[in-house]
């Protein structure tokens, strides 16, 4: 009673309606992106009963080109907070500079006042190591008015860090505690966080803490496989244990934000992530629903939803994972461009994708009623801004399918790293048009030849195979889901 009182839901699928004791919450039509209310002044006390309802409307099953599963698929959390706290993803951490000797971090806190009077807070940002020592602690004291909020930034110098990478995955944790003005002091928020600086040449590839590292990667769906969509953690420990052993030292979240236990796994094993956010923009890929590539298709999605809600989804996805020292790169997106579903463009009379076996000739040639794929570089633009809005410390990339027909139109214009999925023989060319854009193979086959344009290639960071794991969904035939 008088705390702040949050519910938390890590994924619904999809169109989710949510209650709290009869009054109506909100809705939220991605099925992968987290998302919360607070429900403080809908909860009773004592004897009487709250109750939560959430409906979720799968009435469109055809909106997906793999198993997604249906209803509340993650967990769900509830969170009791005093009136001063920390906000949800409130807080950040970021490292600008870091060696064997010492490490430049930044810690920024987001403290919300939900009381009804003006308080004073000293927050606390307490840094330990492995072994439960504290190697370093922040504070700044900030005055949070009434019903708002106040962000407090501390910059500060770790001596000799223990850096994170794949092959030593050294984590740290966060305590994030305030204090009020007569000295009681509280725990608000803690998070594991890890030590490392990285950057992309255009020369000469990826660098982890200074030194060069080529991404040996592999892509995964959320799903479980016979297992379903409501996955366990003890799952993906069992096959990122299978991933270690085989040399994959990064991951691609296809093709959405994942649950968050994977993320976190990730840091404490070892492996690289790139995280991606939309399969699909404005408009609508192939829907295979009577087999692969078996005409007509049918045009659900969230492609419906994009423009009222990309923007919350993405914001959502970049708070809630931009801490984890295992993220290097955020995808806006998938084979967007993917030829004739749905752009296509007159600079191609005929245009053939890497899934497009057995697919009718009239699918393939040019069509001027189909959508202009001028219209991408628009797209990618906003997108690319609108991450670079919320976060700087992390570069930008997607997943290309067509750059044969995109990458002359302006599709890689916005972004800080290129993915290609499928054309390895592109690369000597689009180095040389694109001389200051780092390249990686984004999605790619399990041939030796694929793996050499990596190897033979300093420029191009890495590689990405499709699939670490065997996914429902894609079936070659119905009813298969395999």
């Amino acid at each position: 009673r008088g705390r702040r009182i949050l519910l938390s839901f890590d994924g619904v699928y999809k169109n989710s309606q949510v209650w709290c004791n009869n009054i109506y919450k909100g809705f939220s039509p991605n099925g992968y992106t987290p998302f919360s209310y607070d429900i403080s002044k809908e909860t009773v006390f004592g004897d009487q009963e709250n109750v939560i309802c959430v409906r979720v409307d799968r009435t469109e099953l055809a909106d997906s080109r793999w198993f997604t599963g249906s209803g509340i698929t993650r967990k769900v959390t509830l969170t009791v907070s005093d009136t001063i706290c920390t906000d949800e993803y409130g807080v950040c951490f970021t490292v600008s500079e870091a060696d064997q000797e010492h490490a430049c971090i930044q810690t920024e806190t987001k403290i919300l006042n939900t009381s009804d009077s003006n308080q004073a807070v000293t927050v606390h940002s307490r840094l330990t190591n492995a072994e439960g020592q504290c190697v370093l602690e922040l504070s700044e004291t900030v005055r949070i008015p009434a019903g708002g909020s106040e962000t407090c930034r501390m910059t500060g110098i770790l001596e000799h860090p223990a850096l994170w990478s794949p092959d030593t995955p050294s984590l740290y944790t966060l305590n994030t505690l305030l204090q009020d003005t007569n000295g009681a002091l509280r725990l608000a928020d803690t998070l594991p966080v890890g030590i490392r600086t990285f950057s992309f040449d255009p020369d000469h590839g990826f660098f982890l803490n200074g030194q060069p590292l080529k991404f040996k990667g592999v892509c995964v769906h959320h799903d479980a496989g016979a297992l379903g969509a409501a996955v366990t953690r003890e799952i993906w420990v069992r096959r990122l244990e299978k991933l270690k052993r085989m040399g994959c030292n990064a991951i691609r979240m296809s093709h959405n934000p994942h649950m968050p236990e994977l993320y976190d796994l990730c840091d404490s094993m070892g492996f690289l992530v790139m995280d991606e956010a939309f399969d699909e923009w404005e408009l609508p890929k192939n829907k295979w629903s009577t087999g692969h590539n078996v005409y007509p298709p049918k045009h659900q999605g969230y492609y419906r939803y994009f423009p009222e809600y990309h923007s919350r989804d993405l914001r959502t996805m970049i708070l809630r994972d931009r801490n984890h020292p295992s993220l290097i790169l955020w995808s806006i997106g998938n084979e967007i461009d993917y030829p004739n579903d749905p752009y296509c463009h007159p600079r191609f009379e005929t245009m053939t994708g890497n899934n497009d076996a057995n697919k009718p000739e009239e699918e393939r040639r040019y069509n001027p009623d189909r959508p202009n794929a001028e219209r991408l570089k628009d797209l990618a633009l906003m997108l690319a801004e609108e991450v670079r809005s919320i976060d700087t410390t992390h570069p930008v990339t997607l997943a290309a399918a067509f750059p044969e027909l995109s990458s002359h139109l302006g599709f890689l214009d916005a972004l800080d790293v290129a993915g290609y999925n499928y054309k390895e023989h592109l690369y000597a060319e689009s180095h040389e048009r694109f001389p200051r854009l780092p390249f990686l193979g984004s999605e790619n086959g399990h041939s030796l030849e694929a793996w050499k344009a990596v190897t033979d290639n300093e420029y191009i960071s890495g590689q990405f195979l499709w699939t670490g794991i065997d996914y429902l969904g894609e079936a070659h035939g119905w009813p298969y889901r395999a």
